[in-house]
């Protein structure tokens, strides 16, 4: 991960000074990166900051996607994704329906490509498994997934039929696609009407099932966001319109020809106002969701049978009233987890500790540094 040190492009394709530093990531002790996505609707952006290995953040440029954000919220999970091998990123551009991709050097990107993704890409899911991509449409014309094929060598992306899949219902809302980990299968969540659809994939041709193979009724209300740990499905329920409805419910994931999804935990609620987006540590042991009314992040204990368990309600209250946390990221050793701030247009910091609580890492970084505060900032991916 660590190559060459390449210069940001800004908004109008100029070129910044790149991060000055004997390391390529700008930071001489850095360990990873973090990266968040404006979704301004004149010019989409990227902020990179560089990560420590004490789990700090520190700016490290920005990068125009060459496409163009909505200016308010996705209201999804996954619109900004790194792949596996963190040489990667892939940014959805809602307002002139395309995505896309750079090669990640560090905490530097370099733009590779642009490609129509459907009408109104929000999300986009990745398959280390089988090299495929699916992208979530939630545009009113086109609710659906549109499938790629992922090149291995230079991360671009080529379209598998340049047509939108549709989900069980035009009027769901989706709020997240996520592949199984086996590749075989996506699943949607739709927030109108509360139920998650599960499709089937060709290992082979990466071509989904036309329509879903299930659709089932979700364990709560208005599933926003899901997550997978091995044959476990976690996903949190904003709850709305009932105030202090917010929940985690989990599935077992039954794999094969037909694949599908059983309830575990139904619906452990959190007593917190809309909860949208949902992170597992790699070890499976915890689980976070943000809240974005309640301006909180709640925890969750997570047991091998898949069954989840709530620690604490209000595990963290990024950066006061009025920070409308959205988008949460890992680090890929699982000891420090970012939340973007849409309100404040800013990232908080925390270290997860040994019992599962969250202790913040100094202030909100990035405030006033191209994050727009109160206007739409969605997308967070890192490493």
């Amino acid at each position: 991960m660590k190559f060459s040190i390449i210069a940001p492009l800004l908004a109008g394709g100029a070129l910044a000074a790149p991060a000055t530093d004997s390391n390529s990531n700008g930071h001489p002790s850095a360990a990873g990166a973090v990266f968040a996505m404006t979704n301004v609707a004149s010019a989409n952006q990227i902020v990179a900051f560089s990560r420590s290995r004490s789990g700090e953040l520190t700016p490290a440029g920005t990068y125009a996607t060459g496409g163009r954000g909505q200016g308010v919220d996705f209201d999804t999970q996954g619109g900004l994704q790194l792949s596996a091998d963190r040489k990667f990123l892939y940014a959805v551009n809602p307002a002139d329906d395309k995505v896309s991709v750079f090669g990640v050097h560090g905490a530097n990107l370099t733009l590779i490509q642009t490609v129509y993704a459907g009408d109104q890409p929000l999300g986009i899911a990745l398959s280390p498994k089988t090299g495929y991509a699916y992208v979530l449409d939630g545009s009113v014309a086109s609710t659906g997934i549109f499938g790629f094929k992922v090149d291995g060598r230079d991360g671009k992306l080529q379209p598998l039929t340049n047509a939108t899949i549709p989900l069980s219902t035009p009027i769901g809302v989706p709020g997240d696609v996520v592949f199984s980990p086996d590749g075989r299968a996506l699943v949607v969540t739709n927030k109108v009407g509360s139920t998650l659809d599960v499709f089937a994939v060709d290992a082979a041709s990466g071509h989904a099932s036309p329509t879903p193979m299930t659709t089932i009724a979700s364990s709560g209300v208005r599933p926003f966001a899901a997550a997978f740990f091995k044959d476990f499905l976690y996903v949190i329920e904003s709850g709305l319109p009932s105030l202090k409805n917010a929940a985690l419910s989990t599935y077992r994931f039954n794999g094969g020809a037909a694949p599908s999804l059983t309830a575990i935990t139904k619906a452990e609620r959190n007593d917190q106002t809309d909860g949208c987006w949902v992170v597992v540590t790699p070890d499976g042991k915890w689980a976070y969701t943000a809240n974005f009314v309640s301006g909180s992040i709640s925890s969750y204990g997570l047991d091998g049978n898949g069954t989840a368990t709530l620690m604490n309600g209000a595990a963290a209250l990024p950066g006061g009233e009025g920070s409308q946390p959205v988008d949460l990221v890992l680090s890929s050793d699982g000891r420090y987890l970012y939340n973007l701030l849409r309100g404040s247009g800013a990232v908080a910091g925390y270290e997860i500790q040994q019992d599962g609580s969250l202790k913040q890492i100094g202030g909100l970084v990035g405030k006033g540094m191209g994050l727009p505060a109160m206007d739409g900032a969605s997308g967070l991916a890192g490493y």
